[in-house]
């Protein structure tokens, strides 16, 4: 074991940014109950701030923050501890934001909703280790729910311009839209 791999593991620092309050508490109750010292942070611009004032040894950054992207934070993270493990939460996954994610030094990238024992998982993974198939996978519905509302988000609520992206007739765009999400 490298020395910066043992100060990792012994340095039990975590710093939680999401911007979704119960989720953020609830994590940070969990993670603490694992051993963490956690931090919390609401946003990007703190995010960056308790990052380069005490770098963690671990971190969890949401992806989509209200003041910004994620991956910002996972960048400062990244150039003040470069031995950190980072892992990246999503409600909108997309093989483009994965990719980004581990260029910017993520070592993970899991889909909201994830448990603590994921994000766990996530962060005490072994370098090059092949993570276990899923326990509960999403469902084929799901994952396309998933990608039309992304894409319907991007478009800016734009219904019509939805459709033409999505290569679907927009009365189509406008049921699926108007259900509720698949399990």
């Amino acid at each position: 074991m490298t020395a910066s791999e043992m100060s990792t593991t012994e340095d039990k620092t975590l710093l939680i940014v999401e911007d979704d309050r119960p989720l953020r508490e609830r994590l940070a109750r969990a993670m603490e109950a694992r051993g963490f010292t956690v931090a919390i942070a609401e946003s990007v611009a703190e995010g960056r701030a308790r990052a380069k004032e005490a770098p963690p040894a671990y971190a969890v950054v949401d992806l989509k923050l209200e003041d910004g992207n994620g991956l910002d934070v996972v960048e400062t993270l990244h150039s003040v501890r470069p031995d950190g493990r980072v892992v990246v939460l999503t409600g909108f996954g997309n093989i483009a934001t994965a990719v980004a994610a581990v260029k910017y030094g993520a070592v993970d990238y899991l889909p909201k909703p994830a448990d603590a024992d994921d994000i766990l998982a996530a962060l005490l993974a072994t370098p090059g280790g092949k993570p276990k198939p899923p326990e509960n996978p999403m469902s084929a519905d799901r994952v396309r729910w998933e990608h039309i509302q992304r894409v319907y988000e991007l478009c800016g609520h734009n219904v019509s311009e939805t459709a033409r992206r999505l290569n679907m007739h927009r009365r189509t765009l406008q049921r699926i839209l108007a259900k509720r999400s698949p399990r």
